[in-house]
């Protein structure tokens, strides 16, 4: 069916910068313009931590399917959601039906930076926005001083990744980066058996991932469709470049698929996979970055492709390779060895460290832990195994093994989260440089430390992208 030509327009009263106290608007416009590397802005509040038996008082921002199940854990550990916030008005009144009495009293905005400013009884915030809003809002709660959970990625690009991780690793709040599986056991049994040399050398990494329903491996379309009401698009475009809008090809739900907003599989993806990988072998930044596949260098994530991610040897670790694969690519025959025989059929996500003494299977989201010595033909859970059975535990475990109660109860001041901002800020990072050479349609040469890809100046501005005027605060 043809789409309907309309004039854009926009529903609200427009406000690019409403009335927000000094030190919210010198903090986001620092991190909308890359000042951190000049020091941390003054004024930062402090956080309240609450007694073990009190509530937190929690403020939702991005009531998407994402938020839906996460404050449902909420509510099931019995905090109290006190507002909630959406640029769309149709899904604040979503949430209020689905939740009923839960939300019956929470305060409603449609601006987070209004939210913030006035609403007294937030302690702690869940963000669940797309991706090209992550950043900015999580550096305007940590400035108020507010607990924060987000959604992973934690930030759209590389420059935002390391500003968001250094502002969170020198405030007093509780952070926790939303990348579920880091609160397993499995998670944590991974790490210890690895950095207990159980597979031995570990020098590749094999992560793979299945077509999904966003655009992909295309450029924008043409025309505009009229704003639904309630729908406020000119914020829901926020920093990124303005677009006409166009029904169901951005909101909700497919904007991940395009680069203004998300980063498709690997930016989805790679704050679950990379996480444990990345902790349990200490890798830093990667010198290379190799990318193939079908749909590169368009507005959209490709169609498939296979991103490789080449760490160099640090100390008495070998190199080790990250091999990303997605939209159908899948890891050669021989790495897969086992993987049938054990499960019936090769799953359709799995995450695989190779290692001169044996094989580990993490899954996807890091919350498996299966072994494979050499020799053997089949997985067996790290529990049963005879290879683990030395290995004591040495990593503290959350709390009913759930992730999201680790940040609650680090909020009340009981113990740390095990995936706060500077973690998640550089596993974020690490994809997002991945995403660089994807976006330019080549292989790079990184330098992780200066941000920089060598001899290619195309890729400064989408380390760093510019902010579209008026959204910078």
């Amino acid at each position: 069916m043809a789409r309907q030509k309309a004039s854009f327009k926009v529903v609200r009263t427009e406000r690019a910068a409403p009335h927000l106290n000094r030190r919210h608007f010198i903090y986001t416009s620092a991190l909308a313009a890359g000042l951190l590397a000049a020091g941390l802005p003054a004024g930062m509040a402090r956080p309240k931590y609450k007694s073990p038996n009190e509530k937190l008082g929690i403020a939702c921002i991005g009531l998407g399917r994402q938020m839906q199940s996460v404050m449902r854990e909420l509510l099931n550990f019995e905090q109290d959601l006190v507002a909630l916030c959406d640029v769309d008005e149709k899904q604040i009144d979503a949430t209020r039906k689905a939740l009923g009495a839960a939300v019956a009293k929470a305060k409603t905005h449609g601006d987070f930076r209004e939210l913030l400013e006035h609403e007294e009884s937030v302690d702690a915030v869940v963000i669940a926005t797309p991706d090209h809003w992550h950043a900015m809002i999580c550096a305007a709660a940590i400035q108020a001083g507010k607990h924060v959970y987000c959604e992973k990625p934690l930030a759209h690009t590389v420059a935002e990744a390391r500003q968001v991780g250094t502002l969170a690793k020198h405030s007093k709040v509780a952070t926790q980066t939303g990348n579920q599986g880091s609160g397993s056991s499995n998670f944590r049994r991974s790490i210890e058996l690895i950095q207990a040399g159980v597979l031995g050398s570990v020098r590749n990494i094999h992560i793979w991932h299945p077509p999904q329903d966003w655009p992909c491996g295309v450029e924008r379309p043409d025309g505009t469709d009229p704003i639904p009401d309630g729908l406020n698009w000119n914020f829901w475009i926020g920093p990124a470049p303005m677009r006409p809008y166009q029904q169901k090809i951005y909101h909700p739900l497919n904007w991940r698929g395009w680069y203004d907003f998300g980063g498709g599989s690997l930016s989805d993806f790679c704050c679950h996979a990379f996480s444990m990988p990345v902790r349990a072998l200490e890798l830093d930044y990667p010198t290379r970055i190799e990318v193939s596949g079908v749909g590169l260098g368009q507005d959209s994530f490709p169609v498939s492709c296979r991103i490789d991610f080449s760490f160099p040897a640090r100390g008495n670790r070998t190199p080790v390779s990250i091999h990303f694969h997605t939209g159908g690519e899948m890891p050669q025959s021989e790495v897969l060895e086992g993987m049938a025989e054990t499960f019936n059929k090769i799953p359709r996500t799995g995450c695989l460290l190779l290692g001169d003494k044996g094989t580990l299977s993490a899954g996807l989201w890091n919350n498996e832990c299966y072994l494979k010595m050499k020799g053997e033909a089949d997985y067996e859970p790290a529990a049963n195994h005879a290879a683990a059975k030395g290995v004591p535990q040495s990593l503290p475990r959350a709390p009913q093994d759930r992730h999201i109660l680790e940040w609650i109860e680090a909020c009340k001041g009981r113990g740390k989260t095990f995936s706060p901002f500077e973690f998640g800020g550089h596993v974020t990072e690490i994809g997002a440089a991945g995403l660089v050479a994807l976006r330019l349609g080549r292989d790079i040469e990184w330098n992780g430390r200066a941000m920089k890809a060598k001899e290619e100046p195309d890729a400064a501005p989408l380390v760093q992208p510019q902010s579209r005027k008026g959204w910078a605060a």
